[in-house]
């Protein structure tokens, strides 16, 4: 499969772990953070780690974008969703997710309409053929996914369709990361950028991280030798003494980001005063809300909605799980109480989730094998 198994070398892969062993200061422990949650799944899938010296260790971060949707906003989505004539839209992972009312699924059993769609288009479509309903598109992730909702609203204010809205939970990474620095439980060495943000964004917006905080990010891509390089570009800076921010992904990041999908987002968005994220409270300007040029499609301002802070259940440590204070089979509920069947928390939930990872890949089994011994 070109492009990508040349990405899944094992013998190449041999030879970056050796070569990163040899970049080890002897007695030294490295912590270093894959903030996105498609690095986490790549590294427990492919054993990245197996390839790595004990004195590297892997700290999953919080870019699960569903992961980070607090349980207040789940059921404000429900109460979109009850009132009469909705058709409330989201992306498949959101279905499963528990809010203190239930979840999307458990809506649709109670009478609600909420349907998965693949993209925000596909929710213009179903308000553009049901014109007698009014439809809302859940929008979720970073700045991923958020072009493609600007670009939605963008056709819709254009077709002049009335009946569409979005309830807009897209959030930054930039404020996330930072709420990671500022955390007293945590202390982190190094960083690995989150390469799908990272395309739109650039590389740019992490530089305060090295010049302000002293700590080396390579924005990475997904394959296993992209991270394992990424790994190495980090551990080379140690090495020769060095802090900065340096770009692996080159065939898909450019350092200045996408300018196209960068404009959008500014017309269409504004940022939030605060945002609360699930583990890490509410975060300043950390999200983004309809600018007062798309407002009429802001479901906020459309629907009467709770907007009621609910507490994570007391079992569940997604909040420390997604800083990366906990490992998730140090929960206590993790593969018992909670799995990808019947999940507590949204970090066994997401197919970016780092607890579905650990899960998923035998992480959990290996383990506790080694706690046993």
């Amino acid at each position: 499969m070109r492009f990508a198994d040349e990405f899944r070398d094992p013998e190449l892969a041999q030879v970056l772990g050796t070569e990163i062993a040899t970049l080890c200061e002897p007695g030294r422990h490295y912590k270093i953070m894959e903030v996105c949650g498609g690095h986490t799944h790549t590294i427990y899938r492919y054993g990245v780690q197996d390839h790595l010296p004990e004195a590297i260790e892997l700290v999953h971060g919080p870019g699960c974008p569903v992961c980070v949707i607090p349980m207040g906003r789940v059921d404000d989505g429900i109460a979109i969703a009850e009132q009469d004539g909705v058709i409330l839209t989201c992306f498949g992972d959101m279905m499963r997710v528990p809010g203190g009312n239930g979840s999307f699924l458990e809506a649709n059993a109670r009478g609600a309409d909420i349907r998965m769609v693949y993209s925000p288009l596909d929710a213009l479509r179903i308000a553009k053929a049901n014109p007698d309903r009014r439809v809302v598109f859940y929008a979720i992730g970073f700045e991923t996914t958020a072009p493609s909702t600007a670009l939605t609203l963008v056709r819709a204010k254009a077709d002049g369709v009335t009946n569409f809205s979005v309830f807009c939970n897209h959030v930054t990474v930039i404020p996330a990361i930072t709420a990671i620095l500022d955390s007293p439980d945590l202390q982190l060495d190094a960083f690995l950028g989150p390469g799908h943000v990272s395309t739109v964004i650039g590389c740019r917006p992490y530089e305060f991280i090295a010049s302000e905080r002293h700590k080396p990010l390579v924005c990475s891509g997904f394959e296993p030798l992209d991270l394992l390089q990424s790994i190495y570009m980090v551990m080379k800076q140690f090495a020769e003494g060095r802090v900065e921010v340096e770009n692996q992904y080159t065939r898909v990041v450019r350092w200045e980001g996408n300018p196209m999908a960068l404009k959008v987002l500014e017309d269409v968005f504004s940022l939030r005063p605060h945002f609360e994220w699930r583990g890490l409270g509410s975060i300043p300007h950390s999200a983004l809300a309809l600018s007062s040029r798309y407002e009429r499609f802001d479901a906020e301002l459309s629907f009467d909605i709770p907007g009621v802070r609910v507490a994570d259940p007391k079992a569940c440590q997604c909040g420390e799980v997604l800083k990366g204070a906990l490992r998730p089979w140090e929960c206590g509920v993790f593969g018992t109480a909670c799995t990808p069947e019947k999940p507590i928390g949204t970090c066994m939930v997401s197919s970016e989730g780092a607890c579905a990872a650990y899960y998923n890949y035998g992480q959990y089994s290996k383990q506790r094998i080694h706690l046993e011994v």
